[in-house]
């Protein structure tokens, strides 16, 4: 559910937001330059010129909206701000409007919060001995929400990215979902102590707590999973030239689990089985594992596993849409904060309810100022 929002209203979620600008440089008001990149961004615009333009062309709509007292920034002027703004406090003030924006519901299970990495391919610096830029960020699987995300040098260093952006989102009534990367004891801790819970893979980067879970269940199916209390959930689909059957199992931690004593955030483990029967005829197949801080319900247990692809179908959005990988951007902090702008235009788009893709979404805002005023405001939703 969304509270209807005028487009002049939309300013106002900066005005917390510290101008970092000289004074003698605010020839431009920092709330409409902001205003003026969100929309050219969900018009498709990937960088400071292209908004430049898209403004210059949407001057007349502009000016019914915002005071635009000295007419349009320049491309340099939108560049030197983003370029400015720490990225940390101009998310926040994307959370606030999303927040404000929309109704949550109370009487839904805890939120699922998928967190992953994503590279810019396109932004390393020969020249400067920099490699590509790495964005680890957080989603909300599944309301198709942006909520936060911090930029690192490399992919490695995800690990320590991590921590940084779970101080940024609440952890309150939430289920943290990350791939095997955040398998981290001090990641679980900080999780649970901001009470929240988690899902995460445990893959050959905890080699010791893989093979404790991994021998634990094929000693299960063994012996049929007899007297073993566990919860389980099963689903079939049939699409892309395959049918893909999944099952899923959840069980507390045994008393005898070797790995007890290292992970005590951990209270139940689990797997996750992929059969896939290809069109050819042959068949594959793939298994999980996975430490979870609840004794999740099996239903529940597979919606958290199969909605951390959420997060990946955004990225892949990114790169197909926005064709972020494309992007020679190679100064940080505006690699980051356009990237930013992407992640939280998807966020707008994907509320809007009509019957299209999400390109064609993004077209629509492009062609037309009254559906790009229904996106921006979530009218409609």
């Amino acid at each position: 559910m969304a509270k209807l929002v005028d487009v002049e209203s939309v300013g106002s979620y900066f005005q917390s937001l510290s101008d970092p600008r000289h004074t003698r440089n605010r020839k431009h008001l920092l709330g409409d330059i902001i205003v003026i990149a969100v929309c050219a961004i969900l018009c498709n615009c990937d960088g400071p010129t292209a908004i430049h333009r898209w403004a210059v062309s949407n001057a007349d709509w502009l000016r019914e909206i915002l005071p635009l007292a000295n007419g349009i920034p320049s491309r340099d002027c939108i560049r030197r701000l983003l370029i400015a703004l720490k990225p940390e406090a101009f998310q926040r003030c994307f959370q606030d409007w999303i927040a404000n924006a929309i109704t949550t519901d109370d009487t839904k299970p805890d939120r699922l919060v998928a967190i992953d990495g994503k590279t810019c391919r396109g932004s390393h610096d020969a020249g400067k001995g920099l490699g590509a830029l790495h964005i680890v960020s957080a989603w909300a699987s599944e309301e198709g929400i942006a909520l936060g995300q911090v930029a690192t040098e490399e992919k490695s260093n995800e690990i320590t990215a991590i921590p940084q952006l779970l101080k940024q989102i609440d952890l309150a009534d939430t289920i943290i979902t990350i791939d095997a990367m955040g398998c981290q004891k001090d990641i679980c801790e900080q999780i649970v102590a901001g009470a929240g819970d988690f899902v995460i893979a445990a893959k050959d980067n905890q080699p010791t707590l893989k093979t404790a879970i991994a021998s634990f269940f094929d000693h299960q199916i063994e012996r049929a999973f007899e007297d073993l209390r566990y919860r389980h959930h099963e689903t079939t689909a049939d699409g892309h030239g395959r049918i893909d059957e999944r099952a899923y199992c959840l069980v507390k931690v045994p008393r005898d689990f070797r790995c007890a004593i290292d992970w005590p955030w951990v209270k139940a483990i689990g797997y996750a089985i992929r059969l896939t029967q290809h069109a050819d005829g042959h068949e594959t197949i793939e298994i999980r594992y996975y430490v979870c801080s609840r004794y999740l319900s099996g239903k529940r247990f597979a919606e958290a596993v199969r909605g951390h692809w959420g997060i990946e179908s955004m990225h892949w959005t990114l790169d197909v849409t926005f064709r972020e990988d494309d992007s020679r951007t190679r100064e940080r902090t505006l690699g980051n904060n356009l990237s930013w702008l992407r992640r939280f235009a998807i966020t707008l788009v994907k509320r809007h309810p009509v019957d299209d893709s999400l390109r064609g979404k993004l077209l629509r805002c492009a062609y037309s100022t009254d559906f790009l005023t229904e996106v921006l405001t979530l009218n409609k939703v």
